[in-house]
């Protein structure tokens, strides 16, 4: 059963259409530590009945519940009790939040050798060429280690809400849109790959985590999935 929360006045999207496509296969022999917000131990059991809670965070939120400084934070928006975000979503970063009071999902979610892959919708400065999309797929060496395997393609620019505030762009440079697949959590991670291959990204707007996306999901609403007992 999914329960939609009141609808807030928020423009919805459409998936953008693709443009160029670009991938490589997921590498399972070497692994990383996951840079997560919360983590969780596979061997935690399942609670009697599971919740999700699928929430579009706005840009400028933080991924807490709480915060001594005022900010706004989860509790503005999500008035559901007991449940945890399954991975990070920084506070200059929109989009799919995964809440849950079920151990065993957030374990699946965070953990890369779970392989749950997180889409991400990114507005990069300049057009990245054919060599630039290929170095994001095999992987890119930053400080803390090569990054995994990644699935990165050219997207037409996605039917989506205005950020407040907008971006800023620099007229005498154009900007494009990449999907971005990957399946770790480290910090600022899609961030940090797009500028290492000279595309200093602009907007990051996270989709889709596994099969859940942020279809029919306005920007700062959220809906509720009792999936029941397993």
């Amino acid at each position: 059963m999914v329960l939609a929360a009141k609808p807030r006045k928020s423009q919805t999207f459409k998936k953008p259409k693709q443009a160029h496509t670009a991938s490589n296969k997921l590498s399972s022999k070497k692994k990383h530590s996951p840079n997560v917000w919360t983590k969780a131990k596979a061997s935690k059991p399942r609670v009697a009945n599971p919740v999700i809670v699928l929430f579009n965070k706005p840009f400028d939120v933080l991924c807490q519940f709480t915060d001594e400084a005022g900010r706004q934070t989860l509790k503005d928006f999500i008035s559901i009790k007991d449940v945890y975000a399954a991975g990070r979503l920084d506070r200059d970063s929109e989009g799919l939040l995964l809440l849950t009071n079920d151990g065993q999902l957030q374990a699946q979610i965070t953990q890369p050798q779970k392989k749950t892959f997180k889409t991400y919708w990114v507005q990069v400065e300049g057009e990245p060429s054919p060599m630039a999309i290929k170095a994001l797929c095999d992987g890119i060496e930053l400080k803390d280690g090569k990054t995994l395997p990644a699935k990165v393609k050219r997207i037409s620019e996605p039917s989506i809400w205005p950020r407040t505030p907008p971006v800023r762009e620099r007229k005498s440079i154009p900007t494009s849109w990449l999907e971005v697949q990957i399946c770790e959590g480290r910090n600022r991670q899609v961030r940090r790959m797009t500028a290492h291959v000279g595309h200093p990204t602009l907007r990051l707007i996270r989709y889709k985590i596994g099969q859940w996306s942020l279809d029919g999901i306005a920007n700062g609403e959220f809906k509720v999935i009792n999936t029941g007992a397993n």
